[in-house]
């Protein structure tokens, strides 16, 4: 093992969502500054289209088909996972372990463990009220895993400080944990002109992204408002009239968004955001619900509206439909203020964080060795 500088990271994954995105994109920038990245999945293996979110060949790409945390909630998958984990360890003999997850902290690692907390069931339950179900025993003992997880790391970090408050008062983790923010690579430029609609992405079912809201308040607008995620066809998930665009390629998604004039996300849940990142990228006025993340992230730069409030929220929509002159300031407020997130800001932080993991466990094998000689 490297103790002056971290060269080889082995790094977890899943191919579900947002962490996709974040994960693909650091491995890369990671691969690029010259380091070698065993990115592993849990859970499905991805697409042939998410494959190709993978830029560098330094990247290794290994699949497992392990469980992911709150698909086992239970933990009926755990002694697999650890195997199969501490074994590629073994194999690969990595300079920094950097977890996606929460449970695989618990696992016995030789290389220093940074664990990133994206999201947690809890903190999903608090925020869309629906904590009935937390109380039964399976997630009794995700709780359990997670804070363990918190605790065994050698360093935990949080997407956005407000989300590190959440993960702080639910979890308690001996550690005090960093804010490191998510970055994306630059967007090409946005059109010379962008076209009149209004994008958002998310689920109609999801609570947390509260897609239902946007179907609401999307009657009368003079503008369409397409809204990419899977199709779910049900009685109770009235689309109004939105137009649903099904579950886009992430080259697809970024397309689209470099022609919407407005991206609107009235999400109740939301740790970070890498897709309202992404559209701010590409050009687009955001109206977002007033949460604390996006609060600490587009604070000035964004229309904010209360998530439960459908009919403020079609205000806000009606009021950037028409009004070309605040539109476009909005637009150039999203942009700028993007650049404050980049990917490279990202990468350099986490290889900041890796090094001073590796300064740490060579002090404290220092200190052992030196009591033992004593």
């Amino acid at each position: 093992m490297n103790l002056s500088a971290p060269n080889k990271v082995l790094m977890t994954t899943d191919a579900v969502g947002g962490v996709w995105t974040y994960s693909t994109g650091l491995a890369s920038a990671l691969a690029a500054a010259g380091m070698e990245v065993h990115l592993v999945t849990l859970g499905s293996p991805p697409t042939k289209e998410k494959r190709a979110m993978l830029q560098e060949g330094r990247v290794s790409l290994i699949e497992s088909n392990l469980a992911l945390e709150w698909q086992d909630a239970g933990g009926d998958d755990l002694p697999n996972a650890r195997r199969f984990l501490e074994d590629l360890e073994d194999t690969i003999q990595p300079d920094i372990v950097h977890l996606n997850s929460y449970r695989e902290a618990t696992f016995d690692w030789l290389a220093p463990v940074v664990v990133v907390a994206h999201s947690c069931v809890n903190s999903w339950g608090l925020a869309c009220d629906n904590t009935e179900w937390l109380s039964e025993p399976n997630w009794q003992h995700y709780t359990r895993t997670v804070a363990a997880g918190l605790d065994r790391a050698q360093a935990w970090v949080s997407p956005s400080r407000a989300f590190h408050d959440v993960i702080c008062g639910l979890y308690r983790p001996s550690s005090p944990g960093t804010v490191i923010w998510n970055g994306v690579p630059p967007a090409a430029l946005p059109p010379a002109s962008k076209r009149r609609f209004i994008l958002a992405a998310g689920r109609l079912w999801d609570a947390a992204k509260n897609v239902s809201a946007l179907a609401r308040a999307s009657k009368g607008l003079d503008w369409p408002v397409f809204v990419a995620g899977p199709r779910f066809d049900s009685p109770e998930n009235d689309p109004g009239e939105l137009t649903l665009i099904g579950d886009l390629s992430h080259s697809a998604l970024r397309s689209r968004m470099q022609w919407a004039a407005i991206f609107v996300s009235p999400a109740r849940y939301e740790p970070f955001g890498l897709s309202v990142l992404e559209a701010a990228s590409a050009g687009c006025a955001l109206v977002l619900s007033d949460i604390p993340t996006f609060r600490e992230l587009w604070s000035g730069a964004a229309l904010f509206v209360d998530p439960t409030d459908h009919r403020a929220l079609h205000r806000a929509l009606a009021r950037l439909c028409a009004d070309d002159r605040e539109r476009t300031r909005f637009q150039f407020a999203a942009r700028e203020r993007s650049d404050s997130y980049s990917l490279t800001q990202t990468a350099d932080a986490y290889r900041a964080l890796y090094q001073r993991m590796l300064a740490a466990r060579s002090r404290s094998s220092a200190i052992h060795a030196s009591e033992v000689h004593a």
